[in-house]
């Protein structure tokens, strides 16, 4: 294969390596999580939890981990020849971009990535914060489950399982938007330069480097996405969407709130990145 062709993994290939790179990196840096998760929340790290009981949570993150990612992977490789095609057909091979490719494709897998992710991010962040009536992942389900009040997508049938799923989208885009670009672009500068195809090392390489990028970048959103996920503040006073959460901040905690957990989030998918990528 040629160094500046990207391959092109076929659907049930990427179905099931995805699968079991995902669960690999979110079981073995799940305490990694728990403490970001921790210091991004309203009542503060040490009321959180603090750093006893890092593993809680740990049951829901491994059920939602391999659908997820094999969900993303599967759909993301779909997606790129398709989409890579599409740009063929109608702004001519000399115009397609691979980046354009990338992108699109990864927004797609991301958001049928969510479908999973978003139930299982919302029953894990209770469980890692110690809130109230989430003493096991059973008791954690049916309370998110109860939580009918309109505040999230379809909460009449799923209750809160799905609150969050706008910003987790709105986090997941950007970041995919930065991370496999950056990606499939580093991994085909590396073949260039070395003259053959890129070794799973070196792809980990890249996946870890790209993946801490996009973590930098987007942990703004991954805040507001993890206050709106554990539903309301330190007082107890409820969220209503990613505005409130927001407006919220600025008011009563300051823009710095916004940076919280970036040290623990940046390592957490750069190490990941590395293992995932290069699994995958």
């Amino acid at each position: 294969m040629a160094p500046d062709k990207e391959r092109h993994t076929p659907f049930l290939t990427s179905l099931i390596a995805g699968g079991m790179a995902g669960t690999t990196v979110d079981l073995a840096l799940f305490p990694i999580d728990t403490l970001k998760t921790r210091l991004q929340s309203p009542q503060g790290f040490v009321a959180a939890g603090g750093f006893r009981g890092v593993y809680r949570g740990i049951m829901a993150a491994a059920a939602g981990s391999s659908p997820g990612a094999a969900l993303f992977f599967g759909t993301y490789e779909t997606m790129k020849p398709f989409i890579a095609n599409l740009q063929s057909t109608y702004r001519g091979e000399e115009a397609s971009s691979p980046a354009l490719t990338h992108m699109v494709a990864a927004s797609v897998g991301e958001a049928a990535a969510c479908l999973v992710r978003v139930p299982t991010e919302v029953v894990k962040s209770k469980m890692q914060t110690n809130a109230a009536g989430a003493s096991s992942l059973s008791e954690t389900f049916k309370l998110v489950v109860s939580e009918k009040d309109g505040r999230a997508f379809g909460s009449q049938v799923f209750g809160g399982l799905y609150r969050g799923y706008g910003i987790t989208l709105m986090r997941e885009v950007p970041f995919a938007f930065i991370q496999f670009p950056l990606y499939e672009r580093l991994k085909v500068e590396w073949a260039k330069l070395q003259g053959f195809e890129t070794s799973p090392l070196q792809a980990a390489t890249c996946g870890s480097f790209s993946g801490g990028v996009a973590a930098a970048f987007t942990t703004p959103l991954d805040v507001v996405k993890t206050r709106l996920m554990l539903g309301s503040d330190k007082n107890g006073v409820k969220y209503y969407g990613a505005n409130d959460v927001i407006g919220r901040i600025l008011k009563e905690e300051g823009t710095s709130v916004f940076l919280s957990g970036i040290q623990p989030r940046v390592m957490w998918i750069s190490i990941g990145g590395f293992v995932f990528f290069g699994a995958y």
